[in-house]
Order: C-alpha cells, then sequence, then structure tokens
C-alpha cells in the first residue's frame, strides 16, 4: 500500500512559519511608519499656535503659518499703556469666542 504524504517535506521546518510571521510583521511596520510620516507632513502645512509655560514670566507664544514659524517672548512683566475699553470678549461652551464691541467705540 502506498503512503499519502500530505505534507511536503520542506513544511516539516518549523522556522518556515516564524519567517513568515517576521515578514507580515515587517510589512505591517513599514505601513505604519508611513502612515506617520504622511501625518507629520500634514501637521507641518497647517497653521497653528503653541502657548508655552502659560502665566509664567518667561511665557513663550510660537505661531507656526504656511511652514514660517514666528516666535514672541514675554518680558517678565505685564504691558501698560494708554488706551479704552473696546469691548467684551465672551467664550462659548463650543470654544468659540465672540467679541461684543462697545457703544460708541471706534472701528478701525
Amino acid at each position: 500500500m502506498k503512503h499519502l504524504s500530505i505534507l511536503a517535506e520542506e513544511d516539516d521546518d518549523p522556522m518556515l512559519s516564524a519567517v513568515n510571521l517576521v515578514d507580515v510583521f515587517l510589512v505591517l511596520v513599514v505601513a505604519l511608519l508611513t502612515a506617520v510620516a504622511l501625518q507629520q507632513q500634514a501637521a507641518a502645512d497647517e497653521n497653528v499656535t503653541i502657548i508655552k509655560r502659560p502665566g509664567e514670566p518667561d511665557m513663550e507664544i510660537v505661531v507656526r503659518e504656511k511652514g514660517q514659524e514666528v516666535r514672541f517672548k514675554g518680558n517678565g512683566g505685564s504691558s501698560e499703556g494708554q488706551g479704552v475699553r473696546a469691548g467684551v470678549a465672551y467664550k462659548l461652551k463650543d470654544g468659540n469666542i465672540i467679541y461684543v464691541p462697545e457703544a460708541g467705540a471706534s472701528q478701525p
């Protein structure tokens, strides 16, 4: 009687399945790295304002617009000057800010 072998001799090696898993993980890692690189590139094109150390005397504001970065640094003191009240700003629950000018305030 003839013996039927379902598995060929090269299929008996357990390292082949480990090599296949390594290949799958390499493809997954390359896909994730590509996604991260594309996300960072898209983030670089956005207009972003970052406030570092808010409320501290050495507070810094970083504004990124159209790939250019501008930094504003505090001098440790509060600003003083002459001026008049121009209006009132209200912050809504959704984060929007509405400015209501004072009656009689001059518009620029």
